[in-house]
């Protein structure tokens, strides 16, 4: 895929284009597959300078620690220093624990992780499901399926009050469930939606508010490419893990469009409705045509295979005929034969190579990413540090509650920095040893850090979401001659992300909702480990 198409094919403006530094594969799950360990810009020669500075320190302070543990925190401390000079994560994590572990245990122990780690990452058979998921959102992009989500949640949702948003809500989670990208499909919605909504009469914050939360659900609705790498970072089965973010996913995105349903009923201007709907900056026509029950109906028949594809994936499970890593490979073969039958006669054999190859790219650099994070787990065990940062948060006494709100306060603070998945390697092994103590299940867990880092991705000042959206809608054949400031943008964040800290609170406060249904299917099926 060029660099210069979002995820529908169309031509980017250059602004659009560079705004984020997509890369030429617009790989699935741009949030955890950034190949830096910031979503800065790079740093500059001051920055290199200092940031070496401290790499050259945190080494000094390794090799003449007295104890184990404080080697341990000097490398936790240059991994830190590397991910802030934008180092790849998998190299921001590796080179820290080989040398951390050579430095405490020398180079029989060095030998050893090196020569053991990097299979034992990625050799559970669970972990073939990634690929084959991976394989198939890249497939499914490319056969044209994001413009008929869009044209079906439209059709279908436009005649309620702010249906046109309720929507887009909807067509997000489905968009980015299937591509596993927030930010492409934030590229591909936000060219299609923004101008769809002024076209109605929406207020320009409210339709930029809209596509920045409509991509936040994504990661955690099945499949859900962090998900399955939280599983094995975790250690936990990959079937529970994907079917854990479901409901909640789902959730929140209900919640989100009842919240632009409200704003339609009680403000009825900001979503197109009443004397004052037209947008004071918008001069065009608001008119848009009226949709028949023939037209929601025929609009169902383009999303088809997606409908094919959601009855293997789910079906199977479900029935116990699949194991999830089955699921995966019999969806991603439909997947498979809907391109070619979508792309007939447009040489769909050269989408499907740029596909498997842009699969393995990404795949490949997980699995790099993963083999990191064994080492970090590795090189915490060594030196004795994970059950002195267990025993550290213990004795603050915190309760379930004050554990999960830190946490919440942390994350937050982490996601100014890093993309989810830094986030999910750095934290991870220092804090499973502790869920148990606190009573906090590890499938629950990982949806909480998964949102959490879906919640940094829009949060200003740092969060890249804003900053995609604002330089879409810059675009005049997006905002239609409306001026979008970034004003505008957090203005608009100001009104959505109340609703989703309401969710966050309330999975604190019915952490039930993340095991309903894996008990279910489990129930159901006799188990789904696999």
């Amino acid at each position: 895929m060029n660099a210069n198409t979002d995820l529908t094919g169309a031509p980017l403006p250059p602004d659009d284009a560079n705004s984020a530094n997509v890369t030429s594969t617009q790989r699935p799950n741009s949030t955890a597959l950034f190949p830096t360990g910031s979503r800065r810009e790079r740093p500059g020669a001051l920055a290199l300078s200092i940031g070496f500075g401290l790499v050259a320190v945190c080494l000094i302070g390794l090799f003449t620690s007295p104890t184990a543990a404080i080697g341990g925190a000097w490398c936790i401390g240059m991994m830190l220093v590397l991910l802030f000079l934008s180092v790849p994560v998998a190299i921001a994590l590796t080179v820290p624990s080989i040398i951390g572990v050579y430095a405490v245990s020398g180079i029989p122990a060095t030998m050893n992780i090196l020569s053991t780690a990097p299979f034992s990452a990625v050799s559970d058979w669970s972990m073939s499901v990634l690929p084959m998921f991976i394989f198939m959102g890249m497939l499914l992009t490319q056969s044209g399926l994001s413009g008929k989500i869009y044209r079906v949640a439209d059709h279908w949702f436009s005649w309620l009050p702010g249906g046109i948003g309720i929507g887009t809500t909807f067509a997000g989670a489905g968009l980015s469930a299937v591509t596993g990208s927030t930010i492409g499909m934030t590229y591909a919605l936000g060219r299609a939606g923004i101008p769809e909504m002024l076209k109605a009469g929406y207020d320009r914050r409210m339709a930029v508010g809209t596509i920045m939360v409509s991509g936040m659900t994504g990661n955690l609705i099945p499949p859900s490419i962090l998900m399955v790498v939280y599983a094995g970072i975790a250690s936990v089965p990959v079937g529970p893990a994907l079917m854990a973010g479901a409901v909640p996913g789902i959730l929140l995105a209900v919640c989100f469009a009842a919240f632009i349903f409200a704003i339609g009923v009680i403000v009825p201007k900001l979503v197109g409705r009443g004397q004052s709907a037209q947008n004071s900056t918008n001069t065009t026509d608001t008119t848009r045509p009226t949709t028949t029950w023939r037209d929601r109906f025929t609009s169902l028949t383009g999303i088809w295979g997606f409908a094919v594809i959601l009855v293997v994936l789910f079906g199977g499970m479900f029935s116990g005929i699949f194991t999830p890593t089955e699921a995966g490979a019999a969806a991603a073969l439909c997947s498979l034969l809907l391109c070619l039958w979508e792309k007939r006669g447009e040489q769909p054999w050269r989408k499907v190579a740029g596909s498997a190859m842009d699969t393995v790219a990404a795949t490949s650099a997980i699995f790099f990413i993963m083999i990191g994070a064994t080492m970090l787990t590795s090189l915490l065990a060594i030196t004795g540090l994970a059950p002195i940062l267990t025993g550290l948060i213990t004795d603050l006494g915190l309760s379930r509650i004050g554990f999960l709100l830190v946490l919440i306060v942390l994350y937050t603070v982490m996601g100014m920095f890093f993309d989810t998945l830094s986030m999910m390697l750095l934290t991870i092994p220092i804090l499973l040893p502790t869920l148990e103590t606190m009573g906090v299940s590890p499938l629950w867990f990982g949806v909480f850090v998964v949102l959490l880092g879906e919640f940094a991705m829009v949060t200003p000042p740092v969060g890249i979401i804003p900053y995609i959206v604002h330089s879409i809608a810059k675009n005049p054949e997006v905002n239609l001659g409306a001026t979008v400031t970034l004003r505008d943008i957090f203005i608009s964040l100001l009104w959505f992300l109340p609703v989703g800290v309401i969710f966050l609170i309330l999975m604190v406060a019915v952490p039930g909702m993340t095991e309903w249904l894996p008990d279910l299917i489990s129930r159901t099926s006799g188990g789904m480990s696999g």
